[in-house]
């Protein structure tokens, strides 16, 4: 008889497989019988726990939504905090920014009430945090600049350890 615990487990095997297939291959270029052969199951087995798959990167991505409502409504003291903070976020959640990175790359045409747009919205939000509200057109590019940097350059280095990505991170998005 399967325990409460033991479905908790495998949901946990399933998270974790899904995080790091999704990060590898990319969310399109994963399948439900991907993750299920990661794990050791059946497709029905991951499907029972996880259907559709997009339940699955919503769950995957929900603590990184907190943590981008913290970092939002925090007040920094200066440039180099806040973009100490978001080499932070990205570190941290880059399974899940090489999720989203379909999504990206068309969030200024998304549809309202889309994940493109929720994801605009926080680009914008945090772009306007770095930037401030009227930018001259030199901040404009820096900013742009560092968010791309933050952005490609977590999901490049996948395969490099967090102590290497953070710092080097850092250092190149406070150098723009």
């Amino acid at each position: 008889m399967t325990t409460l615990d033991d479905a908790q487990d495998t949901r946990s095997r399933i998270l974790a497989a899904a995080r790091e297939l999704f990060a590898e291959r990319g969310y399109a270029a994963t399948s439900l019988a991907d993750i299920a052969a990661a794990v050791g199951l059946t497709k029905t087995a991951v499907a029972y726990h996880f259907h559709p798959k997009d339940r699955l990167a919503a769950e995957l991505i929900a603590p990184a939504a907190d943590d981008i409502f913290t970092l939002l409504g925090t007040d920094f003291p200066d440039r180099g905090a806040l973009v100490e903070a978001l080499a932070e976020f990205v570190v941290r959640h880059r399974a899940v920014l090489r999720l989203l990175m379909e999504d990206l790359g068309g969030a200024d045409e998304a549809p309202p009430g889309s994940p493109g747009e929720a994801i605009r919205t926080f680009r914008d939000v945090i772009f306007a945090k770095l930037v401030g509200t009227d930018p001259d057109p030199e901040t404009r590019v820096r900013g742009w600049a560092v968010l791309g940097a933050l952005q490609w350059g977590v999901v490049q280095t996948m395969d490099l350890p967090a102590e290497t990505v953070r710092p080097a991170l850092v250092r190149s998005a406070l150098a723009i």
